[in-house]
């Protein structure tokens, strides 16, 4: 399949952080369709070139490359974005992508074991990502950064307190880029913007060929996340600056 333009995508450089699992290999696809340079990290290397090597093939003619790079170290982070702006010359969106689940049946069950890992995975990689392409984004003229939240953020289940606190806090860490972006922008409104997707949880095709009985009700399928994440390019950054765009009903 040759690359196809979709207005603002087309030539846009764009990173992606957790590009190996599903929904991180359904971005790719959806980026370098749209005619996007692909800047993917994981830091899974084996997974990683496979989700890259699978986003060139499935698109001939993208420019997508792929960094093992550890987002717990801020300045491995930093290195990656200024290396990304260096190589091409700007950055236009940083997708934030790198999930992570631990949960209990009740609230007097819960291992703070889980909070640590969450805070790590769900909080601390917003934090590197966000304060490393920063600058660079506030640089662009289509800067955007893009997070997946979950609805448990707005309203906690008793045996997901450590969950939804992690969410919410990497919410809040968003809300602020977001208020930094329309603070730069002064009265012309901001020219990057900082958004949210908000789902339930996530499917794809394997987990639908596993449980083949399964409703998956609520779900959505890692293909239009992708959709939605492109389409946060084709709205003006006003718009969508400190929003949350949800993809499932508002709890």
């Amino acid at each position: 399949m040759n690359v196809n333009s979709n207005g603002a995508l087309d030539g846009a450089v764009i990173a992606v952080a957790g590009a190996a699992g599903p929904a991180g290999r359904a971005a790719l696809l959806r980026l370098a369709e749209a005619g996007a340079i692909v800047v993917a990290s994981d830091a899974d290397t084996e997974r990683l070139a496979q989700a890259v090597d699978e986003a060139r093939y499935a698109h001939g003619g993208a420019t997508v490359t792929g960094d093992t790079v550890d987002l717990l170290d801020p300045s491995a982070t930093r290195e990656w974005a200024a290396q990304t702006e260096k190589e091409f010359g700007r950055v236009d969106g940083l997708v934030h992508l790198v999930g992570g689940w631990r949960g209990c049946a009740t609230f007097g069950e819960t291992d703070l074991g889980d909070w640590q890992l969450l805070e790590k995975l769900l909080i601390r990689t917003v934090q590197n990502t966000s304060l490393a392409f920063h600058e660079t984004l506030k640089r662009s003229d289509k800067g955007r950064y893009v997070l997946v939240s979950q609805s448990g953020a707005a309203k906690p289940t008793e045996g997901n307190a450590a969950y939804a606190a992690a969410k919410a806090a990497a919410e809040a860490w968003t809300l602020a880029l977001a208020d930094s972006f329309r603070k730069a922008g002064g009265e012309d409104g901001p020219r990057a913007a900082a958004a949210i997707l908000v789902i339930k949880a996530l499917v794809h095709d394997a987990m639908r060929a596993e449980r083949p009985n399964a409703k998956f009700a609520g779900f959505t399928d890692v293909k239009e996340l992708a959709e939605a994440i492109a389409g946060v390019w084709d709205r003006p950054a006003p718009e969508v600056n400190g929003q949350r765009l949800w993809l499932t009903p508002e709890p």
